[in-house]
């Protein structure tokens, strides 16, 4: 591994603290990149995230993408618990919480809203990250496309369903300009991007592929913190304005993302699935596609809700979680992988 991902947890944290720090001395800075945005998705952080997922793109090989069929039960664990398990473990841990532990803190109105943010998290299995996650654990690329793919083909048709349940709604409204720009943006070009990049180094050398993937990888890490920066700077004030709540709102929201990824761990061992399968399997539910349930809280409850601020401290606190399971993933690899890498 190299310098920047020996010691990703610290740029992430240091950028963190660069981000909030910024955050507050340049509100105005971050408040016009803030309003670079289509249909709710930031064009800057887009941007980033497609720096980010660009070079796994090139990795992909489609002459194997038609064998993933033939290993079904990576992709039936991905589907059992993001839309069988996990929108409803986060809505019985915002109940619990906040209707039952945090109450003499939080008013009821307000618990209500926290609770049906915290659910359309859990309703948004992630889109864009898991290709990040997939390649910090030397997850099959091929078969987190595949992975993804399938997983945003039913949330087409599950999402409003299973959120409209839980939240005891009827009139849930799908932002699909959210939904389409979103993967367009993040799927869809990044992965014709990276086709035609691997079509055209192929054709120079066997190895050139490998060799332009390495160079990139510092990049893609950059790209990562430059992320985590935005994101922290956009809420810097909320962060200080409001640090009891984001902190109460986080405690259900890291417990979900611990307790998804070790059902979706033992599950992943129970079915036997090698490493390179496991990881992305379990990184994919743990994670949130967080623009989707931003933009359904924003619209639902309004842009100073409760509900839309549990959407944003999930993404807060999505990143350094991750990490941490990045970090548990990769040190549960099997010798005989970290010797062949």
């Amino acid at each position: 591994m190299g310098l920047f991902e020996r010691f990703l947890t610290l740029w992430v944290a240091l950028g963190i603290v660069a981000g909030v720090g910024l955050g507050l001395l340049t509100p105005g800075t971050f408040q016009a990149i803030a309003g670079l945005e289509i249909a709710h998705v930031n064009l800057v952080v887009a941007v980033l995230i497609w720096v980010m997922i660009y070079p796994m793109m090139i990795q992909i090989d489609w002459s194997a993408v038609k064998d993933v069929g033939k290993k079904p039960r990576g992709l039936a664990l991905t589907l059992v618990v993001n839309w069988l398990i996990k929108p409803f473990t986060m809505a019985a841990l915002g109940v619990l919480f906040f209707h039952y532990l945090f109450a003499p803190w939080v008013d009821p109105q307000s618990a209500s809203e926290y609770i049906a943010g915290m659910i359309l998290l859990g309703v948004a299995p992630c889109t864009a990250m898991v290709f990040v996650w997939s390649q910090l654990v030397k997850g099959d690329a091929n078969y987190t496309l595949v992975q993804v793919s399938v997983n945003d083909l039913i949330m087409v048709v599950a999402f409003a369903p299973i959120a409209a349940f839980l939240l005891g709604v009827t009139d849930i409204t799908v932002p699909w300009q959210t939904l389409l720009l979103s993967t367009v943006l993040y799927v869809v070009l990044p992965l014709a991007a990276g086709m035609t990049t691997r079509r055209t180094l192929a054709q120079h050398s066997d190895h050139a592929v490998a060799e332009f993937v390495a160079r990139l990888k510092p990049w893609s890490v950059v790209g990562l913190i430059a992320t985590v920066m935005l994101l922290f700077g956009f809420q810097a004030g909320t962060i200080v304005a409001k640090p009891l709540i984001i902190g109460l709102i986080a405690i259900p929201l890291i417990l979900q993302t611990y307790g998804i990824f070790f059902i979706s761990w033992w599950g992943a061992k129970l079915l036997k699935l090698p490493h390179n399968i496991a990881g992305p399997a379990c990184l994919i539910g743990t994670s949130n596609f967080f623009e989707l349930a931003v933009a359904v809280a924003i619209s639902l409850f309004g842009l100073n809700s409760g509900a839309a601020l549990a959407t944003v401290v999930g993404v807060l606190v999505e990143v350094p979680v991750m990490l941490s399971l990045v970090w548990l993933i990769n040190r549960a690899r099997p010798v005989e992988s970290l010797q062949r890498s």
